[in-house]
């Protein structure tokens, strides 16, 4: 497993309740909750990294809480491949959740794989899953998408390890509460296998 500068690693959290202060050594971006902020949050750091290193990080990892009916809670999944399950254009002959006008992929694929962890799929879309559905992709959430592509628009790698909460139920909201300081535990230790 390749290890990573702490000091040129950015660390995106959706919340700072996902983080519960336990990651105060290193750069870190709270981006809020969606695509939309993710993708500006993150797009705004790099270029406050850039005019202050110069260059890029060298690694974009983005930690934080999921659901899943695939994995068990308190599973650490580590997800390579994204789908914006919130994407409908089949109207104008488009995959369901392919962007239209691009190369048709439904799948993004843009993850380093540590092969300590679970691999996973994440479907990233903009609403709480609550349903208990069971879906094609593994995990959901609401930001790894965005993340993820904009890492490929900045050629920057990315990494993902999401820590399941809860089970994509009508108990979510509140598992997903109860949940987040074991997730912040697991995902400190988890981070010891990353970086150098």
């Amino acid at each position: 497993m390749t290890g990573y500068l702490k000091s040129k690693t950015l660390v995106i959290f959706a919340l700072e309740s996902e983080e519960q202060n336990l990651f105060t050594d290193v750069a870190k971006l709270y981006c809020g909750i969606g695509k939309v902020n993710a993708a500006y949050h993150l797009t705004r750091a790099l270029g406050d990294w850039r005019n202050q290193h110069g260059k890029n990080p060298e690694l974009v990892l983005n930690l934080g809480s999921a659901g899943s009916m695939h994995f068990t809670t308190k599973s650490l999944i580590n997800c390579t491949r994204f789908v914006q399950r919130d994407m409908d254009t089949t109207a104008l002959g488009t995959p369901l959740f392919a962007t239209p006008f691009e190369d048709g992929r439904v799948i993004l694929t843009n993850g380093l794989r540590w092969s300590d962890f679970q691999e996973g799929t994440c479907g990233s879309g903009d609403n709480f899953v609550t349903d208990g559905v069971l879906r094609t992709w593994d995990v959901i959430d609401m930001e790894a998408y965005a993340l993820a592509k904009v890492c490929v628009f900045e050629h920057i790698p990315f990494g993902c390890l999401k820590y399941i909460t809860d089970g994509s139920d009508g108990a979510a909201a509140a598992t997903w509460e109860m949940a987040l300081k074991d997730a912040a535990l697991h995902l400190k230790e988890a981070v010891k296998q990353i970086f150098i």
